[in-house]
């Protein structure tokens, strides 16, 4: 993609939203970002929001090609890696007193039948706490069904939650089932549940309260026995006083509340992360080592693209440095 596009070509806000929609609607997904708008503060935002390459305009069509097919090697390492035992805290690394603490609140609220309400930071991890929550809770062997609530307009995601009866809308040419009722007595992860619409968020107030709902089109109310949880970027007190959350929902929803720490708030993790993000890689990118000059570098910085910002550093030094010690003026080149 492009950050310089309709209807402010001269500057890079619809390239930047751009980049957080389509990760919104797929979070596999490798966006280059191609621009002659390559500021530094530019590109250090991209990178941020997730845009896993920069590549500055004019480019070499040779080089293009082979960053784009880098990435591809990188999805398929990806989609054909072996699944992780989830059932452990070992997907939750570190040993900082913030992960520490993570861990405790994981274990003590696995087994709930609660909502539980899971804040922080962009790339922090959001839902890795949540598959945590319900593969070492009771309900680990019913589905563990995810949506994003950013990802839709109104209308369509109230049909993905509920469902819907043929014929209940244009294009609606057979009955669907909703999400709530795939989770069955599951769990239902509500992603970036801050951006549910204001109209649907009454409807799912109602599921929560009692666990009642209906499909779209239908008359006949069925009953959900899923736990609910959710998580957010937004302050969602923030947005209730705006008036953009209903303050009843917030109050349902955060019955139990799981903040996940930034990475600049867990001391050294970043080295264990950093060795972790190798391994998984290892298939498709190669091994490299750090300076102790380049590794005061990342201990000293603030990670505002979190532990996501971390592992794309990590692919783009494998990628450029393989089998090398990467110093002090790459490191500065890459933060």
């Amino acid at each position: 993609v492009d950050l310089g596009l309709p209807r402010t070509p001269h500057l890079p806000q619809e390239g930047f939203q751009l980049i957080q929609e389509l990760l919104a609607f797929n979070r596999r997904m490798k966006i280059l970002v191609l621009s002659g708008q390559s500021e530094r503060t530019n590109i250090q935002h991209a990178l941020t929001l997730g845009a896993v390459d920069f590549v500055p305009k004019p480019c070499d069509a040779d080089l293009l090609r082979s960053r784009l097919r880098h990435q591809l090697l990188i999805l398929d390492a990806e989609q054909t890696k072996p699944t992780v035992d989830v059932t452990q805290n070992d997907l939750l690394l570190g040993q900082s007193p913030a992960m520490k603490t993570l861990r405790e609140l994981v274990a003590q609220f696995a087994d709930t039948p609660f909502p539980v309400l899971i804040e922080g930071e962009s790339g922090c991890g959001k839902e890795l706490v949540a598959t945590c929550l319900h593969h070492q809770g009771d309900r680990s062997a019913e589905p563990f069904v995810t949506i994003n609530c950013a990802a839709f307009t109104a209308e369509l995601l109230e049909a993905q939650l509920f469902g819907h009866a043929k014929g209940a809308f244009t294009g609606a040419d057979q009955q669907r089932v909703g999400f709530f009722e795939q989770a069955g007595s599951g769990t239902l992860f509500l992603d970036e549940v801050g951006e549910m619409p204001q109209a649907l968020q009454t409807r799912f107030l109602r599921v929560l309260e009692n666990g009642e709902f209906y499909r779209v089109g239908e008359t006949t109310p069925r009953i959900s026995k899923a736990r609910i949880i959710a998580a957010t970027n937004r302050d969602l007190r923030s947005a209730v006083s705006q008036g953009s959350f209903r303050q009843d929902l917030f109050h349902r929803l955060s019955v139990l509340t799981i903040p996940v720490p930034p990475l600049r708030a867990r001391a050294q993790d970043w080295t264990v992360l950093f060795d972790h993000f190798q391994t998984v890689y290892r298939d498709t990118v190669a091994e490299f080592s750090l300076s102790s000059s380049a590794q005061k570098l990342i201990a000293e910085y603030t990670f505002p693209g979190n532990v996501r910002e971390l592992r794309n550093i990590v692919i783009r030094l494998g990628a450029k440095y393989p089998n090398q010690q990467v110093g002090a003026a790459a490191i500065r080149a890459e933060l």
